[in-house]
């Protein structure tokens, strides 16, 4: 149980204020997080107040412990090493206009092990592979696909700038030196901490991808800075010893001085980083724990859902993996645990889940260890999978929680998924619903940002061809023992998606920093939509209130005055009530 904030140490009111007192001298704002712009950075402050840095990173340090950020930022993630692993790496698009093509590529990933970056049935696959690979796929493929678009040639460049000693510091390459000096980014760090605005965001936690002990510890002061809705989590421990954490937000009842109850209250889990190379999974995970936090007593629809419902945030699933590709290898999809061969360790988390995890005749990438898709000899083999599951079956049995809503985050093509992805041959019972939703999520994106998000069963995404109940299709990725699946159907989490984030192969998942808070931005866009419709009001409270225009199916402006949603309302409710 965690201890009532009255019995902190007194070593926390001493973090607090030291963190509170710069941002008091440089506040400019108010407003919610998601009306923000941008803060400006305030590089005085770091010569200005060199004492009170100190006494911060002290009193930090002398809370949570001594801070791993030097090992997780630089050690082995130097210009020399990504260069050598990705210097003669390229990433290609191949467009296939037929069934045949397909089938051709899928036979192609499992004989050459390639490793796909994204697919979408009927127009492309991306495939990021050595030049010298590419000269021998190329020469097996049929001549149709002899010419791939090459969506990027600098590999090993992209690599090393999303590092955040990569590009913005003048260091490896570019400065001339090997790497950059963990000194001269602890003193950016000083700088730019106080840079945010009043309101809360961050500047420098989300200019830049975060490595694992940084978000560990922001995660812990969260919790110490708003005891009253947010409570950290640790959901179970990885198969190197790495805690899982987690943020659970909701409101307590007036008077109630124990933790967070949780006793029957329905629950939307956000996950992010089961695929370790897609950062932006997590980044947006962590955008939306910062939202959420504090929106909440500002915001009043987040406000009225977070005292109704809990939402449960999981920013890295796969702890070692992500870790590995900030010591190691940038680009490693996988978990890092042992497998039957020793050279091919790591299990895809995404294919280890208990519920069909044979797929659809899916057996081929799981047979071998080598596969970026290889889930395991058998279900819940994988360490992470296994204590995600069990956490969450606890959280149902035993603290009286009914899971009503699932948005696990990936990258990257834009794309809003729902169940099954195992099969195309069998539907959900609430497909119309999921379908329903999910279009909502996708217009409330687009009214944000202008991006479009695509939707569709998540099957579509993983079968070669045209897809039919009557017939079985090749498949070029795994679509057996998915997260998604298991938790929509054991779970009873009717509202279900896995969503793949920015973009659509500019530069796949080695998305530039600088799109870490406009993808965050939109993620926020569409949780407020998926807590507004589980209100009953199908994303329309706001703009019943404010008379704001909406996009209607027709793509005209109508005002919530223009709506006959009477009717529709209600029965909305009533599904929410149901779920």
């Amino acid at each position: 149980m965690r201890p009532h904030p009255a019995n902190f140490p007194s070593v926390v009111t001493i973090l607090l204020s030291v963190l509170l007192i710069p941002l008091a001298v440089t506040a400019a704002a108010t407003g919610p997080l998601h009306q923000a712009t941008s803060p400006s950075h305030s590089p005085s402050w770091g010569t200005a107040f060199p004492r009170l840095r100190w006494l911060r990173d002290s009193a930090v340090e002398l809370f949570f412990g001594p801070s791993a950020r030097s090992k997780d930022l630089g050690v082995a993630a130097t210009w020399a090493a990504v260069h050598k692993r990705y210097g003669d790496h390229v990433v290609v698009r191949f467009n296939v206009t037929s069934q045949a093509e397909e089938e051709a590529l899928r036979k192609g990933v499992d004989m050459f092990f390639l490793d796909v970056w994204a697919f979408v049935p009927g127009e492309y696959v991306d495939v990021g592979l050595s030049r010298d690979k590419l000269g021998r796929v190329k020469a097996w493929l049929p001549r149709t696909l002899h010419e791939p678009f090459v969506l990027a040639d600098d590999v090993a460049e992209r690599v090393w700038a999303t590092y955040p000693n990569g590009k913005r510091y003048g260091e490896g390459r570019l400065g001339g030196r090997e790497r950059g000096s963990i000194e001269e980014w602890e003193e950016r760090v000083g700088r730019d901490v106080v840079g945010r605005r009043e309101d809360g965001l961050d500047n420098m936690f989300f200019q830049d991808y975060q490595p694992l002990s940084v978000i560990s510890s922001w995660l812990k002061l969260l919790e110490a800075m708003f005891p009253s809705h947010v409570e950290l989590l640790t959901v179970g421990t990885s198969y190197e010893g790495r805690d899982i954490l987690g943020i659970r937000l909701g409101a307590h009842e007036e008077g109630d001085d124990s933790k967070i109850s949780v006793d029957k209250r329905k629950t939307i889990l956000i996950t992010g980083g089961i695929h370790a190379r897609e950062w932006i999974s997590t980044s947006s995970v962590n955008y939306l724990i910062w939202s959420l936090t504090t929106s909440y007593d500002k915001d009043p629809l987040m406000t009225k859902f977070l005292e109704q419902y809990d939402v449960v945030l999981v920013p890295v699933v796969n702890p070692d993996g992500y870790a590995y590709t900030w010591s190691a290898d940038r680009l490693w999809r996988k978990s890092r645990q042992q497998t039957n061969m020793a050279v091919c360790p790591g299990l895809d988390l995404d294919h280890a889940f208990g519920y069909e995890w044979a797929g659809d005749g899916a057996r081929w990438p799981k047979s071998d260890p080598c596969s970026e898709s290889y889930g395991g000899d058998k279900p819940f083999q994988a360490v992470e999978a296994a204590q995600l599951a069990d956490w969450a079956v606890n959280e149902t049995e035993s603290n009286g929680v009914k899971f009503v809503g699932l948005l696990d985050l990936h990258s990257y093509s834009q794309q809003i998924l729902y169940p099954y992805s195992y099969s195309c041959a069998v539907d959900p019972p609430n497909r119309e619903n999921l379908e329903e939703l999910a279009v909502g999520l996708s217009k409330a994106i687009r009214l944000s940002s202008g991006e479009v998000y695509s939707v569709e069963s998540a099957c579509e995404g993983a079968v070669a061809g045209d897809y039919s109940a009557s017939e079985s299709m090749p498949r070029v990725e795994a679509g057996g023992g998915s997260f998604m699946d298991w938790f929509y159907h054991e779970m009873g989490a009717h509202f279900s998606y896995q969503v793949k984030l920015r973009d659509t192969g500019s530069y796949g998942f080695l998305l530039p920093p600088e799109n870490i808070v406009p993808t965050g931005e939109e993620m926020y866009a569409a949780v407020r939509y998926f807590a507004d419709y589980l209100l009953g009001n199908n994303g329309r409270e706001k703009l019943a209130k404010n008379k704001s225009p909406v996009e209607t199916d027709e793509g005209q402006i109508a005002t919530s005055k223009n709506q006959d949603a009477g009717e529709r309302w209600t029965e909305l409710r009533r599904r929410a009530e149901d779920v």
